[in-house]
């Protein structure tokens, strides 16, 4: 089993509190992704998880073991780094069995896992290999080896793709999902990409100055923020916010000014001239007939569709339209807003009105 229980978790230092009232309860064999600004303390949340970082006040339960003076490497965890954290003269099959080394096991056992945790990653061919011979995406490789041989009851991922390329990044992301199901270990995995949490999570949890700003499944975040910050910091490209006022307790759009409306799924309950932010994502929007007019600023071809810079009443938007529309900067188009997917926050606090 491998069910991971934070309960009020906390971290301060000296008198400054990092994280403040953390509870999260990660079911066995869930893959969790905890996301965040940098130094919200994600990754310190995940060291504490680990054993490697002290924490201030709380519980975490591991198997429904309280594991707070519970060692690291009693935990039954496994962690993998951004750095990798390979000995460099060390060959990869004495890399991934190091820890089976250190704790005495059987030569015969340990070359089972070893072999096994190669077949499952694609290493095979490259047992007898030193670290520095081996590209970013196999050094990954060689550090997820290394963690599955432990046959932990959870992964721990601290950024481990950071380090690689972009045509890389996505590749992996892959092998670790694929690997994920393959194994069914529970998963917490920290990273600063929102896509890599979109893409790989069953949940995620968005952590914003010390405390859990949303958590829940990658769509829900995507479709039904609770929050300004949350809409903005989940989605690519990111939310199109605009500043608006309030048409009145019974009209279904806000005014954008110079004579400009964007529609709402229903009345907004807010007295006429309210000021709200309105929020639309990008890859809902159309062209159309009718609608905001809005002027071309930008466009940047992504394959069949581009992602282009709008203005509209004076504020900037994106957008992502089909590339067959030949767009150019200047053009004027007009701007299906489908009222449905539209979302209204308060401008004061970032919650959510609508």
């Amino acid at each position: 089993m491998g069910r991971i229980q934070l309960e009020r978790v906390g971290k301060s230092y000296g008198g400054v509190d990092v994280l403040g009232s953390i509870d999260i309860d990660i079911e066995d064999g869930e893959f969790v992704v905890l996301v965040g600004p940098s130094g919200c303390g994600k990754s310190t949340l995940l060291r504490m998880v680990a054993g490697l970082e002290d924490i201030t006040r709380g519980r975490i339960v591991i198997d429904g073991k309280v594991a707070n003076r519970i060692p690291a490497k009693e935990r039954g965890l496994a962690m993998v780094f951004q750095s990798y954290a390979l000995y460099p003269h060390m060959k990869v099959a004495d890399n991934m069995s190091f820890s089976l080394r250190l704790a005495g096991a059987p030569k015969a056992a340990i070359d089972a896992k070893v072999k096994e945790a190669a077949g499952i990653l694609g290493l095979e061919h490259l047992l007898d290999r030193l670290p520095k011979e081996l590209s970013g995406g196999q050094r990954q490789r060689v550090a997820m080896g290394r963690a599955i041989v432990r046959d932990p009851e959870a992964f721990l991922f601290d950024e481990p793709l950071s380090n690689l390329d972009a045509k890389l990044r996505v590749r992996m992301r892959s092998e670790i999902k694929k690997l994920h199901q393959k194994l069914g270990k529970t998963t917490l995995y920290v990273t600063h990409d929102q896509t890599e949490a979109m893409t790989m999570a069953d949940r995620i949890v968005v952590l914003n100055d010390g405390g859990i700003a949303q958590m829940g499944p990658p769509e829900e975040l995507y479709d039904n923020p609770i929050s300004e910050f949350v809409a903005s910091f989940i989605g690519s490209p990111e939310i199109s916010l605009f500043r608006a006022t309030s048409a009145g307790p019974r009209a279904t759009h806000v005014d954008l000014g110079q004579g400009l409306t964007m529609p709402l799924p229903r009345p907004l309950d807010l007295p006429e001239g309210r000021p709200v932010t309105y929020g639309i994502r990008p890859q809902t929007i159309t062209i159309a007939d009718h609608g905001p007019l809005a002027e071309v600023q930008l466009v940047e071809p992504t394959g069949e569709t581009a992602d282009v810079s709008l203005t509209v009443a004076g504020q900037n938007m994106v957008a992502v339209l089909p590339t067959s529309a030949a767009l150019r900067q200047g053009d004027r188009i007009h701007l299906g807003i489908p009222s449905n997917r539209a979302l209204v926050f308060d401008p004061d606090t970032g919650g959510r009105l609508l």
